[in-house]
C-alpha cells in the first residue's frame, strides 16, 4: 500500500481530483463535489471537460455580444484569404476571443483595425481584449474612446470593459460612475458584483449589500441561459454576502 502511494501517477491523479474538488466547491457546484469525492477519479475527470473547461479562464464570465460559432473559422480563413476585408477579421477575432485565444484575438483586431481604424466594434473588442490581458492601461483609451461615441455600444458590454478598466487602474470614483451608468439601463450581474465589490473596498457595506441581493433576486427568475452564463458572477455574490 504504501508503494502504491509512493507512485508518481497516483500522486498526480490525487492531485488532479483535489483540484476539481476545489474548483466545484468555489463555483459551489455541490452535486459535483459530492461525486468528486465519493467516487473515483473519473468524475473529476467528467467535471474537467463538462464544467471546468466550458469557459476559458481568461474569459470566464465575459461575453461578446453576436460572437459566432467556431465552426466558421475555416470559412473565415477562406474569406479572409480571397477577400481581406476588415469585417471578416473582427469576427474571426470574436470566435478566438470566445474561446479564450486571446494571442490570436489580438492579432485579428489588429489586422481589423489596418484595414479600417475608424470601426467601432473592432475598437471595443480589442480594448476587451488588451483588458483580459490585463493591459488596462492600453485598454483605457480604446474603450474610451468608443463609450464617449456610443455608451450603449454592445448592449452595455463596452461600458463595462470600460469600468473595469478604470477599476484596474485604480481609479475608482470613475469606476463606480461608468458602473452606475451601466445599471442605469441594464441590470447585469457582471455589472452589480463589480460595483459591490467598489463599494465593499470604500467600506460602504450598506450600499454593496444592497448590490448583491438585487443580483441574487434577479437569477432566481432569469432564464437558464442567463444563469448558466452569470453563474460566476452569482458565485461571487453569494460569497461577498457571507463575508
Amino acid at each position: 500500500m504504501r508503494d502504491l502511494w509512493s507512485s508518481p501517477v497516483v500522486l498526480l491523479m490525487v492531485a488532479f481530483q483535489v483540484w476539481m474538488l476545489t474548483d466545484a466547491v468555489r463555483r459551489e457546484e455541490w452535486l459535483w463535489a459530492a461525486f468528486i469525492f465519493f467516487f473515483s477519479g473519473l468524475s473529476a475527470l467528467l467535471y474537467f471537460f463538462l464544467v471546468y473547461r466550458a469557459a476559458p479562464s481568461a474569459t470566464r464570465g465575459f461575453q461578446l455580444p453576436g460572437a459566432l460559432d467556431r465552426r466558421r473559422i475555416k470559412e473565415l480563413e477562406d474569406q479572409i484569404h480571397h477577400l481581406d476585408k476588415p469585417h471578416h477579421y473582427l469576427q474571426l477575432g470574436d470566435i478566438y476571443f470566445q474561446k479564450g485565444n486571446l494571442r490570436k484575438a489580438e492579432e485579428c483586431y489588429r489586422a481589423s483595425l489596418e484595414r479600417d481604424a475608424h470601426d467601432i466594434d473592432a475598437r471595443a473588442h480589442m480594448g476587451q481584449c488588451l483588458l483580459r490581458q490585463r493591459n488596462a492601461a492600453a485598454a483605457r483609451p480604446l474603450l474610451e474612446e468608443v463609450c464617449r461615441e456610443n455608451p450603449k455600444h454592445d448592449y452595455g458590454h463596452s461600458l463595462m470593459a470600460y469600468a473595469e478598466a478604470l477599476g484596474a487602474l485604480g481609479q475608482t470614483d470613475a469606476a463606480v460612475a461608468a458602473w452606475k451608468q451601466v445599471l442605469a439601463n441594464h441590470s447585469y450581474a457582471r455589472a452589480r458584483v463589480q460595483l459591490a465589490e467598489l463599494y465593499l473596498a470604500r467600506n460602504q457595506k450598506e450600499e454593496a449589500q444592497f448590490e448583491l441581493r438585487e443580483t441574487l433576486g434577479d437569477d432566481a427568475h432569469a432564464p437558464a441561459f442567463e444563469r448558466k452564463r452569470d453563474r460566476v458572477w452569482i458565485g461571487k455574490a453569494k460569497r461577498l454576502l457571507r463575508q
